[in-house]
């Protein structure tokens, strides 16, 4: 079973609860990454906290809540291995494992609505990742994290 590394804002603490007592029932080790309370507060830190986790190997799998998913995306897209997207329906979900393998789930609090968001996150647990062409795509993008790393860690400009 995943162990799930998961995260979010004060515009997505309800549906976090929420996911948490869904995902522990179904037999999925979960790891709270904050926040607690509906108190404004910086979505980078809890993006942070979740994609380091993932990075690291940690943690198999993330999900990130905030009003959109995107700044959860965005943030956590910058750690090393980590690939997330904003998903908000079934097709997102489905193709973002089977093609884009995707290993961080940013959610929308403020647009899911009444759509069944436990059902949404069981589809991506459970989708696996096609691989084929896909697996090519994948490396990639690995080669431009890579060779990105690699420029910010030199002494010559970055834009040569």
């Amino acid at each position: 079973m995943h162990k799930i590394a998961i995260g979010s804002d004060h515009r997505g603490v309800k549906i976090k609860g929420r996911l948490i007592q869904s995902l522990t029932s179904a037999g999925f080790e979960m790891f709270d990454a904050g926040t607690e309370g509906e108190e404004a507060v910086d979505y980078p830190d809890f993006a942070s906290a979740v994609a380091l986790r993932v990075s690291r190997g940690e943690c198999d799998r993330g999900i990130l809540i905030c009003g959109t998913g995107i700044g959860m995306s965005i943030a956590a897209n910058k750690f090393p291995g980590v690939r997330a997207a904003s998903c908000y329906d079934e097709v997102m979900v489905e193709i973002s494992r089977r093609h884009n393998d995707v290993n961080v789930l940013c959610l929308p609090g403020d647009m899911i609505g009444d759509r069944p968001v436990d059902d949404l996150v069981l589809m991506w647990l459970q989708t696996d990742f096609d691989g084929g062409r896909h697996e090519s795509r994948l490396h990639k993008i690995s080669l431009i994290e890579n060779d990105h790393a690699q420029k910010n860690t030199s002494t010559s400009d970055p834009l040569s």
